[in-house]
């Protein structure tokens, strides 16, 4: 157990915004580069950017740009937690996101939960009239991963 609590991030999204895309905690890379999905490892951003047929974005000014221009939102369940390490399986003791924040000032109507541990915070916490998709974690740590549920599902939002 760490003897302080870490911050995570504040959310980028605009009035615009129709999905959500919602991540655990912010990973120990992430947290030193000062930005989402931080880990150059983490396919977060390669995901995306072949979904919109993009080049990958790759300075922190780049992928807030890339999130506002295609109405995206990104924010962590997780806002707080005294997680020692990146592994979903050691955030605990955390403080979860008011995603009124979000919900309110934007037109969300979708939301993404990056990995089971997101999903599973958000379901534990929220019973929201939002359609919910839980997607393969990003994670370098996911070995398993396959974009094509990612796919998939940005295409059932985007082209209804």
């Amino acid at each position: 157990m760490s003897e302080k609590f870490i911050d995570g991030f504040e959310p980028i999204f605009s009035r615009d915004s129709k999905i959500l895309v919602l991540r655990s905690f912010p990973s120990v890379k992430s947290r030193q580069n000062g930005f989402y999905y931080g880990n150059p490892q983490n396919r977060f951003w390669g995901v995306l950017a072949e979904i919109y047929r993009e080049e990958k974005p790759t300075t922190n000014e780049d992928k807030r740009n890339f999130i506002l221009k295609h109405d995206l939102a990104l924010w962590d369940v997780a806002i707080k937690s005294d997680i020692v390490g990146s592994s979903d399986s050691n955030l605990k003791n955390y403080e979860v996101a008011n995603l009124q924040k979000v919900l309110d000032f934007s037109k969300i109507s979708f939301i993404i939960c990056n990995g089971k541990k997101s999903y599973e915070i958000f379901s534990k916490h929220y019973n929201l009239p939002i359609k919910t998709y839980c997607l393969p974690s990003t994670s370098p740590a996911n070995v398993s991963f396959s974009i094509n549920k990612w796919k998939e599902v940005f295409e059932e939002i985007l082209n209804g």
